[in-house]
C-alpha cells in the first residue's frame, strides 16, 4: 500500500520591481489550484490583484509550521505568498522539523512568481534618492547650482578610471556619475527652479522618468538607420546623420552654437576645429604672440588627425608626473 502524499508547499516570490499583478502563468496556475493560498504581510501588494482574479488568501500572522504539515500531508497543496523578505520563522521553522525526522515533510517548492528586468535596481535607486533627499538634511538643501561641481568631478574621475583600465573604478565612478543625474531629477520634482531665481521656475517641476522620456525620443529621432527607414551603413554615415537630425532639432544658425565654452581648452579647440571640418569650411587660424595661437593650431591639427588633444596632453602629464615622482625617490 502506497504512503499518503505529504502534500506540496510553494513558497510563491515576487519582486517590488515589478507592478503587482504580474505574475508568470506558472505563479496563477498554482496560486488557482492551490487548496489554500496564504500570506502574512496585509499590505501585500498582490493582495488586492489576487483577490481581483478569484483567489481567496488568508491574510493572518506566519502559520504554525507544523499545523501546515499536517494540513499538506494527504496531497494537499498551499501556496505562501511571501515578501520581499520571505518569511525566515517559517522556512526556519519547517527546517527544525524536517531535521527531527519524526515527520514526513512535504515537497517544498520556490516558485518565481515575477522577474526582475533589466534596468530594475534604478528602481531602487531612485527610491533610495527620494528617502535621502527627505530625510538628509544636508541633501535637502541642495539645489542645481550647488551641485554642479560635483557634476565635473565626477565626470573626470570616471575619464580617470576609464585612462587607467580600473574595471572596478570604472563601475564604481559611473555609479557616482548617475547619482548626479538622479540628484538633480530628485532637486527638479521638488520644483526647485534650475536658473537660481526664486520667483520663477524654468519650466515647473520634472522628475527622472521625464529625464528618461527625453533621452528616448532623443535617441530614437537620432537613430532612423535603427528605428526607422533610414539607411546608415558606416560609422560615418551614422555621425553625419545625427548632426544633421541635431541641427534640425535646435534650429541652429552656426555650427558653434551648443558647443560648450567652459570646456577645457584643448577640448574646445578640437571641437570647434571638428565642427568647421564637419561643414566643410575654411577658416584661418587666429594669429599673434604669446603661446594661444600655436596651442591651438597643434589641437586642430591633432583633431584633424583623429586624435584628441585633451586625451593626449592628460596623458603626457601623467607620464610627466611619474617622473617628478621618480625624481623624487618615489
Amino acid at each position: 500500500m502506497n504512503a499518503p502524499s505529504p502534500g506540496r508547499l510553494v513558497l510563491l516570490t515576487t519582486s517590488h520591481r515589478v507592478a503587482p499583478g504580474q505574475l508568470s502563468w506558472p505563479a496563477w496556475q498554482a496560486l488557482h489550484q492551490a487548496d489554500r493560498v496564504l500570506c502574512a504581510d496585509p499590505a501585500h501588494p498582490q493582495l488586492p490583484y489576487l483577490r481581483e482574479a478569484g483567489v481567496e488568501v488568508e491574510v493572518a500572522a506566519t502559520p504554525d509550521a507544523a499545523d501546515l504539515v499536517d494540513f499538506l500531508a494527504g496531497g494537499r497543496t498551499a501556496v505562501l505568498v511571501q515578501s520581499g523578505e520571505g518569511d525566515r520563522r517559517l522556512t526556519d521553522a519547517l527546517s527544525r522539523l524536517a531535521g527531527s525526522g519524526r515527520v514526513a515533510m512535504p515537497d517544498l517548492e520556490l516558485l518565481p512568481g515575477a522577474y526582475d528586468l533589466p534596468g530594475a535596481r534604478l528602481i531602487d535607486l531612485v527610491q533610495v534618492m527620494d528617502r535621502i533627499r527627505e530625510e538628509c538634511p544636508w541633501s535637502a538643501r541642495q539645489t542645481h547650482e550647488g551641485l554642479a561641481k560635483y557634476a565635473m568631478e565626477e565626470a573626470f574621475e570616471l575619464i580617470e578610471a576609464i585612462e587607467e583600465g580600473d574595471r572596478d573604478a570604472l563601475r564604481e565612478e559611473l555609479g557616482d556619475v548617475l547619482l548626479q543625474v538622479v540628484f538633480h531629477a530628485r532637486i527638479a520634482e521638488d520644483g526647485a527652479p534650475a536658473t537660481g531665481d526664486d520667483e520663477e521656475e524654468d519650466g515647473g517641476p520634472f522628475s527622472v522618468d521625464d529625464v528618461a522620456a527625453t533621452l528616448i525620443d532623443k535617441l530614437v529621432r537620432r537613430h532612423p538607420h535603427v528605428f526607422g527607414d533610414a539607411v546608415a551603413e558606416t560609422p560615418e554615415e551614422v555621425r553625419a546623420q545625427w548632426l544633421r537630425v541635431k541641427g534640425e532639432e535646435k534650429e541652429r544658425t552656426s555650427v558653434t552654437d551648443g558647443v560648450p565654452v567652459a570646456q577645457p581648452a584643448l577640448a574646445l579647440a578640437a571641437k570647434l576645429a571638428s565642427r568647421a571640418r564637419g561643414a566643410e569650411l575654411r577658416v584661418p587660424l587666429p594669429e599673434g604672440p604669446g603661446p594661444g595661437p600655436a596651442l591651438l593650431a597643434l589641437a586642430v591639427e591633432a583633431e584633424r588627425q583623429g586624435t584628441d588633444p585633451e586625451a593626449a596632453l592628460r596623458e603626457s602629464a601623467r607620464r610627466y608626473r611619474e617622473a617628478i615622482r621618480a625624481a623624487e625617490g618615489h
